[in-house]
């Protein structure tokens, strides 16, 4: 029997709804894009989104940014990290978790991880203790949630502020409790490949108002922080409204605008993301070659994408499945590269930040395989892609 191939794009979002549409052709039509360009008496489609999402997150505060990268630069520079400060985060990541650190003059610490794909708590309990880094950036990569209450403790005993990096872990719950609310913030992406689709933006919640008050200035308020949908009261910005730099990276109305219809429908999708990624899962778990991260019973993922390790393939075996999978249209991502290629990197390519020996990490990352998984693929879509998956790993595997 001839091989099937799969014919879909894995670049292809769903359209923007019709109903966003229609908001972001009200905006351009007023002309009024800035977010405190407001008529008199207006709350302007980003102040309206900042209570939205910080209705649905559940947290006391939120703050539009101009991307996710932008809302954990302003997270850490509002929480205190200064030049030279260590800060622990994930050795498994994307570029912009290092690089928001670095944006801020940190110094990052890289913390080893496990083969489910998440934080080593001894790890990170050893160098919490031997760094002195009073901070921890966590990664939630790729949708894969820590035990939190162990990493909350282990920050609570080495005096850690925890900022989350939920790029890939909105709506994602740990015990019922939504991914970003345990540390002092939460930092959201709308970058067109995350669970809201604006393009680029992003988003910053907590519950600390003299943080979300100097956020709020970083983020570039021009003093009209009464403007904002989810803010603190005035009365916490006396301080901050002098000691914050003006970093202009809010979000538009535009986005803003086009973001809070897909909001409304944002439960729906996390249910279809976990069909697709459960449709894919049962295949790649019946073939013996391949290593899927355990999904703890407390995790209630967002199944957005999917990864898998082939841990016998050496680096010429990865690139030979890579080739394989795309000759019959699966495009997978592989993280042992030893050049960064699209999203995709590893902590040798991070040349600003100390060169750091993660032997456990290099380890799984060289067989480490990813992909996406977008809501224009039907369920049989996701299950040809499966299969595809099996019979080329049993076929490289050999």
């Amino acid at each position: 029997m001839a091989s099937r191939s799969f014919r879909g794009s894995f670049t292809q979002q769903e359209p923007i709804p019709e109903d966003a549409i229609d908001a972001a052709v009200s905006v351009l039509r007023s002309g009024r894009l800035h977010r405190y360009n407001l008529a008199e008496g207006e709350p302007g489609e980003t102040a309206l989104l900042e209570r939205e999402y910080a209705d649905w997150q559940g947290s006391a505060y939120c703050l539009a940014t101009a991307s996710g990268g932008q809302a954990m630069q302003i997270a850490l520079r509002a929480s205190g990290v200064g030049p030279g400060d260590r800060v622990l985060t994930n050795a498994f990541t994307l570029a912009p978790v290092p690089g928001a650190v670095a944006a801020v003059g940190g110094d990052p610490v890289l913390v080893e991880i496990d083969e489910n794909l998440r934080l080593d708590m001894n790890d990170l309990d050893a160098k919490a203790r031997g760094s002195g880094a009073k901070y921890l950036l966590v990664s939630h990569m790729r949708g894969h949630l820590c035990d939190m209450d162990r990493l909350m403790e282990i920050a609570a005993r080495h005096g850690l502020k925890v900022i989350e990096d939920c790029a890939h872990t909105m709506g994602t719950r740990w015990n019922g409790r939504r991914s970003g609310s345990f540390g002092l913030a939460g930092c959201f992406s709308t970058q067109t490949y995350k669970h809201l689709n604006s393009g680029e933006g992003g988003l910053l919640t907590s519950d600390d108002p003299d943080l979300m008050a100097r956020a709020t200035m970083l983020s570039g308020s021009y003093m009209l922080y009464a403007q904002h949908g989810a803010g603190p009261d005035e009365s916490q910005f006396g301080e901050a409204r002098y000691q914050m730099p003006n970093m202009s990276a809010r979000m538009d109305a535009l986005r803003a605008a086009i973001l809070r219809p897909q909001l409304r429908g944002l439960d729906d999708n996390i249910a279809r993301w976990n069909e697709r990624y459960e449709a894919v899962a049962s295949r790649l778990r019946r073939c013996h070659a391949i290593a899927m991260p355990e999904r703890p019973e407390s995790e209630d993922m967002v199944g957005s994408s999917i990864q898998f390790r082939v841990p016998s393939l050496d680096p010429d075996a990865c690139r030979g499945l890579l080739d394989a999978c795309a000759a019959r249209g699966v495009e997978l991502k592989w993280f042992g590269g030893t050049e960064p290629n699209g999203f995709t990197s590893a902590h040798g390519s991070w040349r600003y930040m100390r060169e750091q020996d993660l032997p456990r990490t290099d380890a799984i990352m060289a067989a480490l395989f990813d992909m996406r998984l977008p809501l224009t693929f039907s369920l049989e879509d996701c299950a040809l892609i499966g299969d595809i998956i099996v019979e080329t790993a049993m076929e490289v595997a050999q």
